[in-house]
């Protein structure tokens, strides 16, 4: 098959380069993107006549006709012809002869893989924002089932003060919310036309742009034409925001595969989401959430690897860019599917209250409250602090939580207490008296699932 650049060539390409050079394989995905934005560089030449408008609506009714027979499965794609967008101008050439090779009048190949990458990443930022939205909103719901469920919060991987598992759970909600705003952001810079750039410097023929900016519902037009068909830093953006987004998940995956072990036992995973051993039969093993945990460094590679990509690469269109492609298709997929299945895991486990409470109780994480009550009592903090750290110590000694001691063995270290002690430290009491905004109180945490429902209605 000729090639549609080769007029300057005297022999053909030796058919390792044509596999090397070739981008069909993967850019095929791209085929919605270039033949919309095909259509709308075709009406704005007939608008414009550039070229005669009945041959500008021939060409537009046959793109139509090829993205059917695409979608259809009906259409081979060809690896001489390189690209998604030669093979769709090879194929509507194939059908109307010489009319269908007017198409590429006034762009080239740099401007056009350029607007159907900006095309794309709209597309893609928008379905994870929303697919976000989805697991924040599961998470909300989980959420308002246990505003009572106390649990032990962390500082250092050890028991530090009592929560609620709402107010965990309330945690990510806030991570994912950033999350979906990076996306809106990505589209945002994705959101600029480069098509009229031409290979670099423009063209000659009196072209539209602004039409087909509004017609590919693309707010503004790249005023640049180097920096039209070079950049892609929206391609990094959208890279940037799934690996934060991984790192979310990674690190909620983390927490859940320490939470679903025998030491903790704080949540059991649904059968469906979960996987044996091939030797030892009692095993019940994370995977969904090790998959994840692990698929992040998946995504950091695309990020990592398309930064050193783009280091140094001079202006304008280089072939290095060709590699925008690979990284942000498996980045998209990777977040796709782990957040699809993230969200029917965390939605099916089962949350053992019992023993998250007992934790709570069994790791002094009420000791606060209780240098706090000798505060309000008149003890400097400092020295309350100490006084319950010698209590913890005897604690420790004499294996009893600080609910457990009696009130003549708190007296023994200070004789300030007294039988309101115990209200003060019970768990309960302990989490509802943090009843501040960001707090872990039951109201507080329900003015925050409120908010959030609301918030993600709006987003």
């Amino acid at each position: 098959m000729k090639k549609m650049w080769g007029g300057r060539f005297s022999k053909k390409t030796d058919l390792l380069t044509d596999d090397f050079n070739s981008s069909i394989s993967f850019d095929q995905r791209l085929y919605k993107q270039d033949i919309t934005g095909s259509i709308a560089h075709a009406r704005m030449l007939g608008k414009q006549n550039i070229i005669d408008p009945r041959e500008s609506k021939l060409i537009i009714q046959t793109l139509e006709e090829i993205l059917l027979d695409i979608e259809a499965g009906t259409i081979e794609f060809s690896v001489e012809m390189e690209d998604i967008h030669m093979n769709v101008e090879a194929i509507l050439t194939e059908r109307i002869g010489d009319i269908g090779k007017k198409l590429h009048t006034g762009r080239s190949r740099n401007d056009q893989v350029a607007t159907d990458m900006r095309l794309y990443v709209k597309d893609i930022a928008k379905d994870s924002k929303s697919l976000i939205g989805k697991l924040a909103a599961t998470l909300l719901d989980l959420a308002q089932e246990h505003t009572d469920t106390i649990m032990p919060g962390y500082t250092h991987l050890q028991r530090a003060q009592p929560i609620t598992f709402a107010h965990h759970l309330m945690a990510y909600v806030e991570m994912f919310k950033r999350d979906m705003i990076r996306m809106e952001q990505v589209r945002a810079m994705a959101d600029t036309l480069p098509l009229g750039s031409g290979a670099l410097a423009t063209t000659t023929y009196p072209l539209d742009r602004e039409s087909v900016a509004a017609e590919l519902d693309f707010s503004a037009v790249s005023l640049n034409s180097l920096d039209g068909v070079s950049d892609r830093d929206f391609c990094v953006d959208f890279l940037e925001a799934a690996a934060v987004l991984m790192m979310h998940l990674s690190r909620f995956s983390e927490e859940i595969i320490l939470w679903c072990s025998s030491e903790f036992n704080f949540v059991t995973l649904d059968d469906a989401f979960s996987t044996g051993s091939s030797i030892m039969p009692q095993k019940k093993n994370p995977d969904i959430a090790e998959l994840v945990r692990g698929k992040t460094g998946r995504v950091y590679g695309d990020l990592m690897g398309f930064l050193t990509t783009m280091k140094g690469i001079p202006l304008a269109y280089n072939k290095d860019m060709q590699e925008d492609k690979e990284p942000v298709f498996d980045a998209y997929d990777t977040i796709k599917i782990c957040v699809i299945t993230f969200a029917k895991m965390v939605k099916t486990m089962t949350v053992n209250k019992t023993v998250m409470k007992t934790a709570a109780a069994g790791g002094f994480s009420n000791a606060t409250d209780a240098a706090d009550w000798l505060v309000k009592h008149g003890i400097a903090f400092r020295d309350a602090h100490e006084i319950i750290g010698k209590l913890v110590f005897y604690g420790l000694e004499h294996k009893k939580s600080l609910d457990e001691l009696t009130l003549e063995e708190y007296k023994s270290v200070s004789p300030v207490f007294d039988e309101t002690i115990y209200e003060a430290i019970d768990l309960t009491v302990c989490v509802n008296q943090r009843n501040i905004i960001g707090g872990p109180a039951k109201a507080r945490v329900e003015q925050a699932i409120a908010f959030n429902r609301e918030w993600l209605k709006q987003n």
